[in-house]
């Protein structure tokens, strides 16, 4: 096994990201970062280091135990990281509701008024 790998790759490797160019996209925009700090996709990662990645609505954390040698499957993906991300955080997956209005099928665009209604809805 490798002692480091690019970060684009790592990412995608722990399929953390489902292509290796969106992982270098993301890279890019400032959505990974190591010791709070934003991170290229060249950057080598190593063993014992934690990457925290931004998703919205949800920060992720992760610690790197070891660097694979390729994509990795879903059930060996523990062998390589550990998530720490936080309880807090992981709440807001379930929390989605509070961002969206459901509106019924084909009652079309909301009108002024109903606008209006769910903005103070969303306020409270």
């Amino acid at each position: 096994m490798n002692n480091e790998l690019r970060a684009d790759k790592f990412l995608w490797a722990v399929r953390i990201f489902k292509t290796r160019a969106i992982a270098a996209e993301a890279c890019k925009k400032g959505k990974v970062q190591i010791s709070g700090m934003n991170i290229k996709a060249s950057r080598e990662i190593k063993p014992g280091e934690c990457i925290e990645v931004r998703k919205a609505p949800v920060n992720y954390s992760y610690q790197v135990i070891s660097i694979p040698n390729n994509r990795v499957s879903a059930k060996l993906v523990p062998d390589f990281i550990v998530d720490k991300t936080s309880e807090e955080e992981l709440l807001k997956l379930t929390a989605g509701d509070s961002f969206f209005i459901k509106r019924d099928r084909g009652t079309g665009r909301p009108t002024k008024k109903d606008r209006r209604i769910i903005d103070n809805l969303r306020a409270d």
